[in-house]
């Protein structure tokens, strides 16, 4: 009984430490998400402290954390400029309640069928306009209408720089301190404090320069009473949700969302050994989250493999922490917005500035090349580029239109056949026919639902062909298998064994 209370004790004080280190991730990327799109800081904690109360005790992925995410932050910014603030409210109302249906449906396997060249690409481009958004709230100006106009006022912002110190050179030198803070401390920080974040130390340090030479730049803008920023739907609330423009843009929000959110969860499975993920359960608590965001007024929230990836690493080992995080974010935000107040708006630009830059990952698309060829990498390309250059929603529809064409390949024989064998001591699974992103959710229900324990004989002699959907999916399920400690073995045809056996 004394080492079963000495267990639950230490499981305990591990949750209890890590979830303030993820307090302290969350806290700066919650007020500069909601910046980054177009709303007031408070918007952003909102969804933090509901993501961390509310979805962490419905989480199907005990260790992983919810709150506003940088990948929904373009979208939102247009949702406001076109719309208003108070078209956020019933949008994610709706969005909560197609992620909510869905997970009842169980169709959480469908999210991870997208092909990862479209999920990519699509981060990949909102974090380039992420990158070029908040590259003008480094000069104490707010961002403009649309990426190409961002763009195109770049060079004028610079050019448009004194040797006479004011106001804008003074928010750029902020902004830049916070940037090096960050990237400084990551590289160089002692082991002994490799949990405390770089953003929190580029923050901090921001800040008091900030105050010691009491600058004259923009300050973030928090209200005095937390709840007094909550704002429930108006009374125009359900006409608005027959609006086409309205409806479109939740489908978008559900679906962005969701993938973002599975996908995130993945990660996290392969990061620890301890309970696997739910994916509907987790689509469901995603959905009653967004509906509470909605109601609240606050931002869409997805899963976030940045404040996850942190908890995991500071021992995490439940739910827990999670929602502890979301009790730290309440607490400070009721008892010490005066502090908030203190932080430079440059300073959470160059936060924004480096998270989105981490989005734009050039490695992704050589491997998509390398591994699979030109149509994968022209998929993630075209995504890219039309969600900067046009909108989020067209680079993802183009990008889906695209990956439809890896099915001409396998048009002659689409169905996948899969038969299991379990013998006394190992399991054997052979494939027949192609093993598509159309019947992925089926191939990965079985995969994941072999027993444990024991070797697994992947038998590829009778698979006609893969796609790269597919190909990572397995090889990602491999790979987890073998960090466990688990035996897989593959066979069959020499190219199809090379595209599933080495991890990138």
């Amino acid at each position: 009984m004394s080492k079963l209370k000495g267990m639950t004790s230490q499981i305990l004080a591990r949750d209890f430490t890590a979830s303030i280190v993820v307090f302290l991730v969350a806290m700066p990327l919650c007020m500069g998400i909601a910046i980054a799109s177009g709303v007031p800081p408070e918007k952003g904690l909102i969804t933090g402290i509901i993501g961390g109360l509310v979805v962490g005790l419905f989480a199907g992925s005990p260790l992983q954390v919810s709150g506003p995410a940088a990948g929904l932050a373009v979208i939102v910014f247009e949702l406001v400029r076109d719309h208003g603030l108070s078209a956020l409210g019933p949008i994610l109302v709706l969005a909560g309640v197609l992620q909510l249906v869905a997970g009842m449906l169980r169709m959480g396997g469908l999210f991870r069928s997208i092909s990862p060249a479209v999920v990519h690409g699509m981060l990949a481009g909102i974090g380039a306009l992420i990158v070029i958004g908040q590259f003008h709230i480094l000069f104490d100006s707010k961002p403009l209408s649309s990426g190409l106009a961002n763009l195109a006022a770049m060079p004028g912002r610079v050019l448009g720089l004194s040797t006479d110190l004011q106001q804008t050179e003074f928010a750029l030198i902020v902004g830049l301190i916070t940037i090096a803070a960050m990237l400084v401390w990551e590289k160089f920080r002692p082991a002994s404090l490799r949990l405390v974040p770089g953003a929190l130390i580029g923050v901090a340090i921001a800040t008091i320069i900030a105050w010691t030479t009491a600058l004259d730049i923009a300050r973030v803008d928090v209200p005095a009473s937390l709840i007094g920023a909550i704002e429930p739907p108006g009374p125009g609330f359900l006409a608005s949700l027959g609006s086409p423009a309205i409806i479109a843009t939740a489908l978008a929000i559900a679906f962005i969302a969701s993938a973002e959110t599975l996908l995130s969860a993945a990660a996290v499975d392969r990061m620890h050994d301890g309970v696997r993920t739910d994916y509907n359960k987790e689509l469901r608590a995603q959905g009653i989250g967004n509906l509470l965001c909605g109601f609240a007024g606050a931002l869409p929230m997805t899963g976030v493999i940045v404040r996850s990836s942190a908890n995991v690493q500071a021992g995490a080992t439940t739910r827990l922490s999670t929602i502890l995080h979301g009790a730290w974010i309440l607490g400070f935000v009721a008892l010490l917005p005066w502090l908030l107040r203190e932080i430079p708006m440059a300073a959470l630009g160059g936060i924004l500035v480096v998270t989105g830059w981490r989005l734009v990952s050039v490695t992704h698309v050589t491997h998509l090349f390398n591994r699979y060829g030109v149509l994968p990498a022209a998929t993630w390309a075209v995504t890219f580029l039309l969600v900067v250059f046009t909108d989020l929603l067209t680079g993802v529809l183009a990008g889906l239109a695209l990956s439809l064409l890896e099915l001409i390949p396998h048009r002659k024989s689409l169905r996948l056949r899969v038969e299991e064998d379990h013998g006394a001591d190992a399991s054997r699974v052979q494939l027949h026919g192609s093993a598509t992103f159309v019947s992925l959710s089926k191939l990965t229900d079985v995969l994941e639902k072999l027993p444990l324990g024991r070797p697994v004989h992947l038998d590829l002699h009778a698979l006609k062909g893969i796609d790269h959907t597919s190909a990572e999916r397995v090889r990602e399920w491999a790979a987890l298998r073998k960090g466990a400690g688990q035996p897989v073995q593959f066979s069959g045809p020499a190219p199809l064994i090379a595209s599933l056996a080495a991890a990138h």
